[in-house]
């Protein structure tokens, strides 16, 4: 028992990408794989007590950290495995990062995407020469297709995080943050399946050890915290959440067994956390990151967890559909109470409306959107209904409004 254990571990062992296989990667990325910036913000020094300092991995072709491990994996094939191709499953930044390496390394690449997948990612996919086909409505799905498709063709399996080379190429992010910051403290990495984690605590742990690697999951996701908390891989979420990109159901072994072993700390973020990083990001930054690429710097913000460390979140990628970023603007100005919403209940008579913008006015607020309702069968007649999007300068001026609209007395049901 005790042999077949310790083959076991050693299997596991093997498996396990070393540092020199980063070092490899890293000598190995060519023009085409940036180094990312390392970008100092004294906003989120100030709002976390911490000095923050930014990897911008959004900045990286394609728009994530995915083309690191996909092109890495791809260069090395031997000449008949790129004879047959490649084929990979994701919804998304995988996808692009599979892609565009194959574009490279001219490939033949099939993806397969979720049918629900983002319309835009599926046409940047397509974009880089990719055949793309629709199956499935999660990644289960669609890579139980993409598994289908390499038995039949001989295509490469390229696999979005459990697998050596992937994660390597993923630990050059951790190199080039000892390059720019040695004295760096606390580094927080997102995780889904964990590829990117596993990485970066090689690269950095080998350097020195004392540095605290933090991950960091959606609450509706927290595969790889309950893994680690129970010391197996563990199957947890199904929630919906704003970070798609990391809400993977079962991480992978690899990553598992290389996270459990190095990681000092894994924590959750809220939906709502998540939110105001990416507004106060394109507000104060200019920055625009997926909801899954802010959930580092969503947790400094919301914990503020080291004062007076240096640290850095990794902004994993910036691919966000563009309808999804107006609503993270009305949402962000919603939870930082710059946005109200008010429906309100009228006398239907001549200056009834004036006098609640009056009060507006004088409060200093501007009225964003007017909806004037007559009709619904909830209001009664001789009455009027108004649905008010108010811009304030923020929740105390928008609590003192609140105060003066209910001394007079009117009646109005708070909206956001």
């Amino acid at each position: 028992m005790e042999e077949v254990k310790y083959l076991f571990y050693l299997a596991e062992f093997l498996m396990n990408p070393s540092y020199d296989e980063i070092q490899n990667a890293n000598s190995l990325r060519g023009k085409d794989v940036r180094k990312t910036p390392l970008v100092y913000s004294p906003t989120f020094s100030n709002l976390t007590g911490s000095e923050v300092y930014l990897k911008a991995e959004f900045q990286q072709k394609t728009g994530s950290f995915k083309l690191r491990g996909a092109y890495y994996k791809i260069s090395n094939l031997s000449s008949d495995g790129k004879k047959h191709g490649v084929v990979a499953a994701s919804a998304g930044n995988h996808a692009q990062g599979v892609a565009f390496a194959s574009s490279l390394e001219k490939i033949p690449c099939t993806i397969v995407m979720p049918k629900n997948a983002s319309p835009s990612k599926v046409a940047a996919t397509r974009g880089y020469g990719a055949n793309v086909i629709l199956e499935g409505i999660n990644y289960e799905e669609s890579s139980a297709k993409a598994k289908e498709i390499s038995q039949k063709t001989g295509a490469t399996m390229i696999h979005a995080f459990d697998d050596p080379q992937i994660i390597a190429a993923q630990g050059v992010i951790g190199l080039e943050i000892l390059e720019d910051l040695p004295d760096v403290d606390e580094v927080y990495v997102p995780i889904g399946g964990g590829g990117l984690a596993a990485g970066v605590l090689i690269a950095i742990k080998e350097k020195n050890p004392k540095i605290k690697v933090v991950g960091v999951q959606s609450r509706s996701f927290p595969s790889m915290y309950e893994s680690v908390k129970n010391g197996s891989l563990t199957s947890s979420g199904g929630e919906r959440t704003i970070a798609d990109g990391i809400s993977v159901k079962v991480p992978g072994q690899t990553t598992f067994s290389i996270i459990k072993e190095l990681i000092d700390e894994i924590v959750l973020v809220d939906d709502s956390d998540i939110i105001k990083a990416m507004f106060l990001l394109m507000e104060r930054m200019k920055f625009v990151v997926e909801p899954a690429g802010v959930v580092g710097l969503a947790y400094l913000i919301s914990a503020k967890p080291s004062p007076g460390k240096k640290v850095v979140p990794i902004l994993t990628g910036g691919n966000v559909d563009m309808y999804l970023l107006g609503q993270i603007v009305d949402k962000g100005l919603a939870t930082m109470g710059r946005l109200l919403k008010l429906s309100i209940l009228l006398p239907d008579r001549p200056g009834a409306f004036k006098e609640i913008v009056d009060e507006i006015s004088a409060a200093n607020a501007n009225i964003v959107e007017v909806v004037h309702d007559r009709l619904s069968s909830n209001i009664n007649a001789g009455s009027a209904g108004v649905t008010l999007s108010l811009e304030t300068q923020g929740k105390e001026q928008a609590d003192k409004l609140i105060e003066t609209l209910k001394k007079k007395n009117i009646q109005f049901r708070l909206l956001t």
